[in-house]
């Protein structure tokens, strides 16, 4: 385990409850800006009171002891009492144990969730805190034309990799592995995230649109919320790509909902992640999944429900769950091998827990999945990630179209893309 902190001498936070303020991610001025929206509320925030960068098999768990250490002789005042008001921390979380992951204290948070609409100031006792007024920021501006080109897998690789595995599952060394592709973005004019970021929260508002640290998405995977001792998790597994024809797409719902491999490749996710809750309290598990509409596919869905008994904090049941069969696959230790031996990438944040942390250890963390990482030399470069879960009935062409339609969000959100064959 390794950290990389600034000192925290103590936390001066101060919310307070201010009229509606219109759209959040028309307030954000920072590029760089810290979000996290679904269906219009959320919060955004910008600057940094404090920052930790953490790696290890034990980030999850340094991540929680490192944000209480920091509350520590904290002087807070907060008129709001909802999620997200208060002290809040934004977390983003590399799949692997290598590499590194990120929680970030701003100096600003404006939210709003449920009809109630705050805004956060958060200083060090030694500093002013940030001054702020409701100011629409200027709108972003696209970065022109997009080529898309492969990452680091052909297409053709890619395929391979999947009929490795399936070769693999067949042969009873594994039941499932999750192999991601990547495809890297060129864009004529550097990328401001906003401009992607709108277009995501408004074509997938069921989804949680985030950005945290040059990482920006919208995922449909709610790996853990943890709101007053009430947990909940949405494991997504199994998927189908729709056609745009209601007709048609409502026969295809059905086909998934009665699929055995998609079925299967679902149970293992729904397993993996009620085992890993099973010890920290009572757990409510569906029978049968249900089919979770996007504009681009349909997903098996369950939402796991319980409570936690034993005082467990979000980031602490993150480490429980990290990395569900959702995005690892079953068993987790010979799955993790496998990708990285079949994928031949570092994952980065692409699939780790993404989200925010409150005072008391309440939070949301989803799965940074229909995302890309902005490149940190060349602001017009990304990376675009997609997976797909591989079980024994997986077909590599079936997988690589469904890899291309999980791409769709982030491709949709740059604005005019173009493939470039490598």
């Amino acid at each position: 385990m390794s950290i990389s902190a600034q000192p925290v001498s103590g936390l001066v936070v101060r919310t307070r409850l201010v009229p509606d303020p219109g759209p959040l991610l028309a307030l954000l001025d920072d590029p760089g800006g810290l979000v996290w929206l679904r269906r219009g509320d959320g919060m955004v925030g910008w600057g940094e009171v404090a920052r930790w960068e953490l790696s290890g098999p034990d980030r999850f768990l340094t991540a929680a002891a490192t944000w209480r250490q920091a509350l520590r002789g904290a002087v807070v005042r907060d008129d709001a009492q909802v999620p997200g008001s208060g002290p809040v921390a934004f977390g983003s979380f590399t799949f692997a144990d290598e590499g590194t992951s990120v929680l970030v204290v701003p100096e600003v948070v404006v939210g709003r969730r449920d009809g109630i609409a705050w805004v956060t100031t958060l200083s060090r006792k030694d500093r002013v805190p940030a001054a702020w007024s409701p100011t629409v920021a200027a709108a972003p501006t696209g970065a022109g034309r997009v080529r898309l080109r492969d990452g680091t897998l052909s297409r053709q690789e890619w395929a391979s990799a999947v009929s490795q595995a399936v070769e693999r599952i067949s042969a009873g060394l594994l039941e499932k592995v999750v192999l991601a592709r990547d495809v890297v973005a060129e864009a004529d004019h550097p990328v401001d995230p906003r401009w992607a970021l709108g277009h995501l929260a408004a074509e997938y508002p069921t989804c949680w649109t985030f950005a945290v640290d040059g990482l920006l998405g919208a995922t449909p995977e709610m790996l853990v919320r943890l709101e007053r001792g009430l947990v909940t998790s949405r494991v997504l597994a199994g998927t189908i790509r729709r056609t745009g024809d209601d007709t048609r797409d409502l026969a295809l719902a059905a086909s998934l909902a009665r699929s055995s491999k998609d079925l299967e490749e679902h149970e293992l996710a729904v397993r993996s992640v009620a085992d890993a809750l099973a010890d920290h309290g009572s757990l409510n598990v569906p029978e049968s999944p249900f089919v979770l509409h996007l504009p681009n596919v349909m997903h098996l869905a369950t939402d796991v429900t319980g409570v936690v008994h034993d005082g467990r904090t979000a980031l602490e049941l993150v480490a429980d769950l990290h990395p569900s069969a959702a995005v690892c696959g079953t068993p987790t230790d010979v799955a993790r091998a496998t990708i990285a031996e079949l994928e031949r990438m570092d994952r980065g944040r692409y699939a780790g827990p993404v989200g925010w942390v409150g005072a008391s250890g309440d939070g949301e963390w989803a799965i940074a999945l229909r995302c890309a990482a902005l490149d940190r030399q060349d602001p017009r470069r990304l990376r675009l990630f997609a997976g797909c879960g591989i079980v024994s009935g997986s077909e590599p062409e079936d997988e690589l179209a469904e890899a291309d339609a999980k791409l769709t969000p982030m491709r949709r959100a740059l604005g005019q893309v173009r493939r470039v064959t490598t």
